[in-house]
């Protein structure tokens, strides 16, 4: 492992002075490289990664041109559009909204998802983001969807009569 060397360090008296003799120590740090690869091993094989939590969604095929669209009951619709600033605007039918605010706390769309879904059997809810709501938004919203069992919903595209519902909305 480690050894001393000595070298004849005197050699003949030329100056008439006496000197000692040099010993340099040599360490052999093979043993100590091959631990560290075995720790390394050892943890980089023991240790379990993390996996991502994603969330399962099933998307729709792409309807043909002669596809008719199902008929949707207007009374089961509830319509959430996220805006900015981390706001939702949601209303409940399609014809004659009355649009209101609410936000991402529990207290916020959580407790609407709940009395909505309780007041109305198989609710049916589209999901609408709006160019300045955050990608957070989204997933905030996907991630209420499941903690609130909602079976049926849909992430649809913004209309202008929604974007002029959240004007009106701010003034």
């Amino acid at each position: 492992m480690s050894e001393v060397s000595q070298q004849g360090g005197g050699g003949g008296k030329k100056d008439g002075k006496v000197r000692s003799k040099k010993s340099s120590t040599k360490i052999d740090m093979t043993p100590m490289v091959d631990l560290a690869f075995l720790l390394l091993t050892f943890f980089m094989l023991t240790t379990t990664f993390n996996k991502p939590q994603t969330m399962e969604i099933t998307m729709p095929d792409k309807p043909k041109p002669d596809d008719v669209q199902p008929e949707v009951n207007e009374r089961k619709v509830l319509t959430l559009v996220l805006g900015e600033n981390d706001k939702v605007y949601w209303y409940k039918g399609i014809t004659d909204p009355k649009i209101e605010v609410s936000n991402f706390s529990a207290d916020g769309i959580r407790k609407v998802l709940y009395a909505q879904d309780a007041q109305t059997k198989d609710m049916i809810v589209l999901i609408k983001a709006l160019e300045k709501s955050k990608y957070k938004n989204m997933v905030d919203i996907l991630d209420e969807m499941n903690i609130t069992n909602m079976k049926r919903y849909a992430i649809v595209k913004v209309t202008d009569v929604d974007k002029d519902l959240v004007k009106e909305s701010n003034l």
